[in-house]
């Protein structure tokens, strides 16, 4: 019961602070962080994740929980009275995202502590930026998601028939994302000394790896809690009002923009729309430290083949075939329907295809002494995720083809455990009848 009152309160206190905002659009605000108080930070401790990695103390959740209550208390008044110390994040590598073979990107780990209160202030910075951001923005945002992109992004092309797109690629963006920049631009909202203060001792904690500290003069530590609502701060400012509120209105036709993180795509109904738009997008991005991928950021035409046929090209841009573009892990093209019209439908790239099924090939390699009852488990939740993420309507065939790869890997490792060979015949019995793997579904 006090876990419900202490929500309940909470949420009053959001709501206060939100309909401020919304009543106030271009106020600064100078006093926030006397919401911050004990309740406050046990509902940001109920919300951080309690299961993650580590950080360079090693402190668990389980055992930051064993004195809660002290540890809130000492945390609140540490944070109150500037003598906080934000310790620096632990570095570790994963595949990168539509990377090639082997590339890898960085990702901080924050400590637990570290994690519940930048927690704490990010609901208080919510509160605002809800306020502030355009439907437009899809990444990390409460009650949104990728596939409510996704679903944005292919209405609005079938009801403008296609167009061209600028798939945007920005060059490594959360390690060069300028903090004075970001300054500026929370200043414009946030003005309150304690929540500035800690803020800026986040970006300057310094990263650990293999027991050495740096510490970069931009960008911000990817993983921490804070970080993907500061990078959406930041496009806010450099590309979605800027798009919205200074280019829409000088354009001949119709463009949307739907943007995902640093994930986004710009359609337009004008060739010659999309063509002004690609020749000032680099000085845009520059403007603030940032550099658009010169290979991944192109102008695609995305027409369907009829359109294409009956209009025929109509400028350098043009191909005899109708184009397509990826987003969030989706190559998107125009096909026909069964019934023979055209439509979009969206598909796995291929890249991330690839390196789904590597990581899978990977596993099965390093637990092939595993009993195969346990493989067949853990497979199972794997292609569960994978359904999760991809299991829209059109995808089937990608969600089936997946599947099969994913039995042939577990058969090879599985016929290597051993000196005595089993023939895949007898191992693709044994895992039809015996340990079937999960079979594709549609939960989009």
């Amino acid at each position: 019961m006090a876990g419900i009152l202490s929500s309940g309160t909470i949420s009053t206190k959001r709501e206060r602070i939100a309909k401020l905002a919304r009543e106030a659009p271009v106020m600064a605000f100078t006093s926030l962080a006397h919401h911050i108080d004990i309740e406050w930070l046990r509902e940001a401790y109920r919300l951080t994740r309690k299961n993650g990695a580590t950080g360079v103390d090693g402190q668990t959740a389980a055992e930051y929980e064993e004195h809660l209550e002290e540890n809130l208390r000492s945390l609140l008044d540490r944070a109150k009275s500037g003598t906080y110390f934000a310790p620096p994040v632990r570095r570790v590598h994963i595949p990168k995202a539509g990377g090639t073979t082997g590339e890898l990107r960085p990702i901080g780990i924050p400590t637990f502590e570290d994690k519940l209160l930048q927690r704490a202030v990010v609901m208080v910075l919510e509160c605002i930026y809800e306020q502030d951001f355009l439907s437009c923005s899809y990444g990390f945002r409460p009650k949104r998601s990728a596939h409510q992109a996704l679903k944005a992004l292919r209405n609005l092309l079938m009801e403008m028939r296609g167009g061209w797109v600028i798939e945007i690629d920005i060059r490594k963006y959360f390690d060069t994302l300028s903090r004075c920049h970001l300054r500026e631009i929370l200043s414009q909202r946030v003005r309150d000394g304690v929540l500035t203060r800690l803020i800026g001792k986040w970006l300057n904690a310094g990263v650990m790896e293999d027991g050495a500290i740096e510490y970069p003069e931009s960008g911000t530590p990817q993983g921490g809690v804070v970080s993907p609502l500061l990078a959406n701060v930041y496009l806010h400012e450099v590309l979605d009002t800027w798009f919205e509120y200074e280019v829409k209105p000088c354009l001949g036709g119709e463009a949307h923009l739907i943007r995902y993180a640093d994930d986004a795509v710009l359609i337009f109904s004008s060739e010659e729309d999309a063509q002004r738009v690609m020749r000032v997008l680099p000085k845009r991005f520059g403007k603030y430290g940032l550099a658009l991928h010169p290979e991944k950021t192109r102008l695609v035409p995305f027409r369907p083949a009829w359109d294409i046929g009956r209009h025929g090209p109509r400028g350098s841009s043009q191909t005899s075939q109708p184009g397509s573009f990826d987003l969030l892990g989706f190559t998107h093209f125009w096909a026909r329907s069964r019934r023979g019209h055209w439509v979009i439908k969206q598909k796995t790239a291929k890249g991330r295809f690839t390196r789904a099924l590597r990581r899978v090939a990977e596993w099965c390699r390093r637990n092939r002494h595993r009993p195969i009852r346990e493989q067949h488990r853990e497979l199972s939740q794997k292609l569960r995720g994978h359904y999760g993420y991809y299991g829209i309507i059109g995808n089937s065939g990608a969600l089936a083809c997946f599947r099969f790869e994913v039995i042939r890997v577990w058969m090879k490792w599985l016929a290597r455990r051993s000196q005595r060979r089993r023939g895949a015949g007898y191992l693709y019995g044994l895992l039809d009848r015996v340990f079937p793997l999960l079979l594709p579904a549609i939960v989009h």
